[in-house]
């Protein structure tokens, strides 16, 4: 029926009734009465006390199964227990009336939110000690501390309930215990799982005692070896896996090694050799041979270290031997393993200088290089210090050798030059001061930055110039320039005096001394005083300047090129360009073309970059010039068409090139007559039969010219239409000027004709406009730009299709 009733005999009463969820089967009372154990008819067996003890019985726990006392309650005065359930105690009390009272160890089946963390901790311990696993997953929820989740996780491990614990640990993020409990929860060997549990909670003997009751008891060796427990592995291994024990033994050897024990570990490095297997015996050779090392066996352990195959074995035992103040074995080991840094470090404590020589070559480290020159110096073999000291790169030390024994001041020069050295400059100094030759002491004195020393020597010795060369390109202080300036001042050396003065920012004196200077060829002193007065920017010393390029200090009037440069230093443009202009007509008059060309290109570039507007006689003498250097281009790759072309329009402005008149309008005839313009060909010959040209022509050509006029052509070439870029309008490919929109057009600098927007390209140093088809056909035989002169490599060239930034009428002023 499922109730059990206690019978007192002296009062013939049930003194005490429990009732069970299911029957029960069958029960077995202790001999005195007070406790029984009973089945019931799930199979589930109990322990059952009448008194007021509760007692649990643990049947699944990684110890074993066992009963533990979980506490104990006292029934109030005169209560007499009725009934016990689910912890809940109802008495009957003196006047006949029930009472209900909860057990001690059963507090938290209250309302729980009434108690505060203190009590509900003690509650959490209580529900762990009664198995009441769902009851405290309620409980750690609500303290929700990581403390109380790892309690409930223990717990269920002791337990051995593996699935609970699993969502425990999931709970509040242990991944690790998760994957691990996963691995094992589907074993089925009770004492296996216990151990991997118990392992889990840290209980390593108990795991390895139900290991080896377990059906895999080599788990308890692997354990041993995964907690670096070689002692115990090795025990384990004599019974369970002998094969194993060398490697056990090395392992627990190296242990050993670790913590100083290096007699046993000697002794399980040796018991670790299996003759069998190459790297893992290597390793314990290795251990031997630094464990016989540091056992005092010294032979053994460096003949064993020679003979191993490891670099690293000869470093460690080499490091060993020398804290052991054995250099000289030390040293060997190194060399063998090819440290020879340290070979030759641990060589010098020994002094055993033949033996660092011959490691020299491989050695880089400069400190050992440096002992080792110290000490071939100190011997008085001086070509073998000099050539440590350049290992170590003690480039003073060299110097000084090279000066001082060797002999050899070339070299010593040479070393200092690449290093600027300043000590090393120094020893120079002395040394050609010591021969007399006061230039290169001055030299080598700047060098090493004693320029007061320097100024004085070149003042005692006449040496200015050089000293000036030299201090002019080392970085030098105001102060210097000014002393030099003011001895060139002293001795009317006008041009140097300037140079110095401009140097030291004083541009009053050094404009002065510029123009007191004599002209030269190169009349370098009036570019230096334009850069002074551009560097100045002050209008009085550019007032200066201009009277005196005007000629109005001394009556004579300097090369308009001078006022041009002068213009473009100070950045007044506008004043550079009617300058320009200037320039170029009178280059144009003497014939110089190029020159003119040159002059007024930079010009016309140069406004171009500073966006100021390009005035129109400079934009069409450009172009008249341009259309000459291109007739001449054509005309050398035979293509007198375009020849004739560019000459017609040269012809058209004859007056701008009167040194060549007659020469031009005769290449223009036979040009013409070349490319069957009969019409143009017969005009221009008419012109140059006029009375002050005809005595002029070329005795070659007169009579080819006096036939043309004779015999003029009837038909006449009409010349090609192109569209024009701005209105479309169809004009001569020639024409600069549309007659529909009055625009001047933009010309093509590889052939003069107008740009068509469908052909476009641009030139990509000097930014001017070319047809691309017949810029890229010029390309082929000439790879230089006609207007800039650059090269251009014709891959870079790239048809534009929007050209309407280049279509921006240019108004001249």
């Amino acid at each position: 029926t499922g109730v059990i009733n206690y019978f007192y005999i002296e009062d013939w009463q049930y003194v005490n009734e429990y009732r069970h969820s299911v029957s029960v089967r069958k029960v077995f009372p202790d001999p005195n009465g007070t406790r029984l154990a009973f089945i019931d008819d799930k199979s589930d067996g109990f322990v059952y006390t009448p008194v007021t003890y509760t007692y649990v019985f643990y049947k699944d726990a990684i110890q074993g199964s066992k009963i533990i006392l979980a506490g104990g309650t006292e029934v109030p005065f005169s209560h007499k227990p009725l009934l016990l359930y689910n912890g809940e105690l109802t008495c009957q009390t003196p006047s006949g009336k029930t009472n209900n009272i909860y057990l001690s160890t059963h507090r938290f089946l209250g309302n729980l939110k009434d108690f505060g963390p203190n009590e509900l901790t003690q509650m959490l311990t209580q529900t762990l000690t009664l198995k009441r696993f769902s009851e405290a997953w309620e409980l750690c929820r609500l303290l929700n501390d990581q403390s109380g989740w790892n309690e409930l996780a223990k717990a269920c491990l002791y337990h051995m309930e593996v699935d609970f614990a699993i969502r425990v640990y999931r709970t509040f993020g242990n991944a690790g215990m998760v994957m691990s409990l996963e691995q094992i929860k589907g074993i089925e060997d009770h004492n296996l799982l216990a151990g991997h549990l118990a392992m889990f909670t840290g209980d390593f003997n108990l795991a390895q005692d139900l290991y080896l009751a377990s059906s895999c008891p080599v788990a308890a060796l692997e354990m041993r070896k995964d907690l670096q427990h070689w002692d115990s592995a090795l025990q384990l291994a004599k019974r369970l896996a002998p094969d194993q024990i060398p490697f056990l033994s090395k392992e627990y050897a190296m242990q050993l090694e670790f913590t100083g024990d290096y007699i046993n570990a000697l002794s399980h490095y040796e018991k670790g050799i299996t003759g069998n297997n190459k790297d893992h015996d290597e390793a314990c050779l290795a251990g031997v041979a630094q464990m016989s090392i540091r056992m005092g066996d010294i032979r053994r352990g460096v003949n064993q270290a020679m003979k191993h195959p490891s670099r690293l074995l000869k470093r460690d035992c080499g490091a060993i031997l020398e804290n052991m103040k054995q250099f000289s074995e030390a040293a060997q080991l190194y060399e063998k393993g090819q440290y020879y840094d340290k070979a030759a470090s641990v060589y010098i404590r020994c002094k055993n200088w033949a033996k660092v020589g011959e490691l020299l070559p491989h050695v880089s480290s400069p400190k050992i290089q440096l002992q080792y020159a110290k000490a071939k110096e100190a011997d008085g073999k001086y070509n073998e210090a000099v050539i440590a000291y350049e290992h170590a790169k003690q480039w003073d030390s060299v110097i000084r050798l090279y000066l001082d024994h060797l002999n050899n001041p070339e070299k010593a020069v040479n070393i200092v030059r690449e290093t600027q050295s300043i000590d090393g400059a120094k020893m120079v100094a002395r040394f050609f001061l010591q021969l007399g030759d006061y230039g290169s002491a001055i030299q080598f004195l700047v060098m090493s930055k004693c320029n007061n020393e320097a100024f004085t020597l070149a003042q005692q010795h006449n040496k200015m110039e050089i000293y000036a060369d030299i201090i002019s390109s080392e970085s030098t202080t105001n102060e210097d320039y000014q002393s030099i300036a003011l001895y060139f001042e002293e001795e009317k050396k006008h041009f140097q005096a300037g140079k110095f003065f401009l140097l030291c920012g004083q541009y009053g004196r050094a404009l002065k001394h510029f123009m007191k200077s004599p002209s030269t060829e190169d009349n370098l002193a009036i570019e230096m005083a334009i850069e002074t007065v551009g560097r100045a920017k002050d209008e009085a010393l550019t007032n200066q300047l201009i009277d005196y390029l005007m000629g109005e200090s001394d009556g004579m009037p300097k090369d308009a090129k001078y006022l041009f440069h002068l213009y473009m230093a100070l950045k007044q443009y506008k004043e550079a360009a009617r300058t320009a202009i200037i320039i170029a007509r009178e280059e144009q008059c003497s014939g110089n073309y190029r020159n003119a060309h040159d002059v007024l290109f930079s010009m016309y570039s140069e406004l171009k970059t500073q966006k100021i507007k390009i005035p129109s006689e400079m934009a069409t003498n450009l172009m008249i010039l341009h259309s000459y250097m291109l007739a001449k281009t054509h005309i050398k790759r035979g293509d007198h068409m375009k020849g004739a072309r560019m000459l017609i329009r040269v012809a058209n402005n004859i007056s701008k090139f009167p040194s060549h008149v007659v020469q031009i309008l005769t290449s223009v005839v036979i040009e013409c007559h070349r490319a069957g313009l009969k019409n143009s060909a017969f005009s221009f010959a008419a012109m140059l039969m006029r009375p002050e040209y005809r005595n002029k022509i070329d005795l070659k050509y007169k009579k080819k010219i006096e036939a043309v006029v004779r015999h003029p052509g009837t038909t006449a070439t009409e010349e090609p239409t192109t569209a024009c870029p701005y209105c479309a309008f169809h004009l001569p490919e020639c024409e600069l000027l549309c007659p529909s929109c009055k625009n001047n057009l933009p010309y093509c600098i590889a052939t003069g004709r107008h740009m068509v927007r469908d052909d476009w390209t641009v030139c990509p140093h000097c930014d001017f406009p070319a047809l691309y088809s017949e810029f890229k056909n010029m390309l082929e035989t000439e790879n230089t730009c006609p207007m800039c002169s650059e090269r251009i490599d014709i891959a870079l060239l790239k048809r534009i299709n929007d050209c309407m930034q280049y279509l921006t009428p240019e108004d001249g002023d």
